[in-house]
């Protein structure tokens, strides 16, 4: 669990047990009950990682609710975008193994993360990763609830695939920006765990895009 479960569920505990014994008993439940929410709402499962060459997998828990081809300083590059309700394990995993070559926080909106506006007006943190001469471009992005983003790793740092890395409060949604070589393995609808389900498989820069991958495996879901 992470430990931000554990500051918000004692807090309430504590009120509930304060307000039900200087008023009524039953006027603690609703603390108590808020208090189970957010043990269960931070939880955080180990996952089997994937360990085939070139899986990129999902940085976050939720469905799949866009599969687009967009334009990147340029160039033409794949974008899956995955929203997170407040039922989804919120923590964030990397997509791939390698390292952290940047990290941009971007202030902004808080609108709903459904709306394809917020891919580029939510406040939102964008981060870099190259590994096995591929780059990948992740984002947290906060939704109409989320509040808060937080991330660990810090430039330079070398990332395993699937590691933790860290959260998004409440309703929200991250994306995975990939380069236009990449056999994409999910579509709109699908429902991905974070660190476990394969959203895409990279080739080497070296290596033809259809070498020894046939674009109709998937990854578990």
């Amino acid at each position: 669990m992470v430990r931000d479960g554990y500051f918000y569920a004692l807090g309430l505990i504590v009120a509930g047990a304060m307000v039900g014994w200087f008023t009524r008993p039953a006027w603690a439940i609703v603390p108590m009950v808020l208090a189970l929410f957010f043990l269960w709402f931070f939880r955080d499962p180990e996952r089997a990682i994937p360990d085939a060459a070139g899986a990129v997998v999902s940085p976050a828990d939720g469905k799949v609710t866009d599969v687009s081809w967009v334009t990147v300083d340029g160039e033409k590059q794949a974008r899956i975008s995955i929203f997170l309700s407040v039922f989804d394990v919120h923590v964030n995993r990397s997509p791939i193994a390698g390292i952290v070559r940047d990290v941009r926080y971007q202030q902004g909106k808080f609108l709903n993360a459904m709306n394809p506006a917020s891919a580029e007006e939510n406040e939102q943190n964008v981060v870099r990763v190259e590994g096995n001469g591929q780059t990948v471009v992740f984002k947290q992005i906060a939704g109409l609830l989320a509040r808060r983003i937080v991330f660990h790793p810090k430039v330079g740092d070398r990332l395993q695939r699937g590691q933790r890395v860290g959260l998004i409060k409440f309703g929200s949604r991250t994306d995975v920006i990939l380069g236009s070589t990449a056999s994409l393995q999910v579509k709109v609808g699908d429902r991905v765990r974070g660190g476990a389900s394969v959203l895409a498989y990279l080739q080497p820069m070296n290596e033809p895009a259809n070498a020894g991958r046939s674009s109709s495996t998937k990854g578990a879901i």
